[in-house]
């Protein structure tokens, strides 16, 4: 539950080198056609409002794959908090290649630091609890790892990466198992050392998930008064999340459960995306 993933530099490549494939084309009509290839420019990122920076690196690489050149220099390191006005980084090389990445730059980091600055507010609002707060699998397809790394640069916990590194038994699952005992049963068969968290909306399934020795217990949508018997029934036996349109509103109070853990997919799937503005201050040859 509280694994910090690495970051799988391949895979950040090959989004990198698919968001430009998707942003260029066959050219960056409007530059190619003002733009001489031999000038040159200095530019800057200014942070337009408060907030956690996050994504730095990866933007850095982008103009780089258009300009290897590209001179660097970054004021802020991922996790700082920022505010508006606040110069970010500042770097100069090739003009095509500032003006042609800019975009695909910005929106990796604005992402990023809107997801980083969201948690960073979710952490604080839990100062004073033991409760954390989680992210989920509700993410932009194919940038999982990007926006999971940027829950933690914002303070936050990962849950699983993805359907390989932890079993998750929900509700289509009892179903599908013919219950919770049937369904963990069946997973320590197959996967004996494997953890294994199991989603209830009752005591009753609370109960049973606990006699059936799960990891963790999911309480899906309950009021606080149930949630608080949960926990309260959970307590020394397994750890408890509570999940279920949870958001900046409410977390005092269902931290005020004594639940473990809240996971957020709000924290990746509605963040407003961070305001930075490029600016090119000098062009030479």
């Amino acid at each position: 539950m509280n694994q910090m993933y690495n970051l799988n530099l391949d895979i950040i490549d090959f989004n990198i080198n698919q968001s430009l494939e998707e942003d260029i084309g066959s050219g960056d009509i409007t530059t190619d056609a003002i733009v001489s290839s031999d000038r040159k420019a200095v530019a800057e990122w200014i942070s337009k409002e408060d907030g956690v920076v996050c994504g730095l690196d990866i933007a850095q690489t982008v103009f780089q794959k258009l300009d290897p050149n590209i001179k660097w220099v970054s004021y802020m390191n991922d996790g700082d908090q920022i505010h508006s006005g606040e110069r970010i980084v500042s770097f100069s090389g090739n003009c095509r290649a500032i003006l042609t990445a800019e975009r695909t730059a910005l929106n990796f980091v604005q992402r990023m630091s809107g997801i980083a600055t969201q948690t960073r507010l979710a952490v604080q609002l839990l100062s004073g609890y033991k409760t954390q707060i989680m992210d989920t699998r509700k993410t932009v397809p194919g940038l999982r790892i990007l926006d999971k790394y940027a829950v933690q640069t914002g303070g936050g916990k990962n849950h699983r990466m993805g359907l390989y590194d932890m079993a998750m038994v929900k509700d289509n699952h009892i179903v599908a198992a013919g219950g919770i005992t049937e369904a963990v049963q069946m997973i320590r068969k197959r996967s004996p050392d494997v953890k294994i968290e199991v989603e209830t909306t009752t005591l009753e399934q609370v109960a049973e998930a606990l006699n059936a020795g799960v990891n963790f217990i999911m309480l899906d949508n309950m009021e606080m008064e149930k949630m608080k018997s949960a926990v309260h029934l959970a307590s020394g036996k397994a750890l408890t999340e509570a999940s279920g349109n949870l958001n900046i509103k409410n977390l005092q109070n269902v931290a005020e459960t004594g639940v473990d853990y809240i996971s957020s997919g709000a924290l990746t799937h509605s963040i407003n995306a961070f305001d930075i503005s490029q600016r090119i201050n000098e062009i030479y040859h």
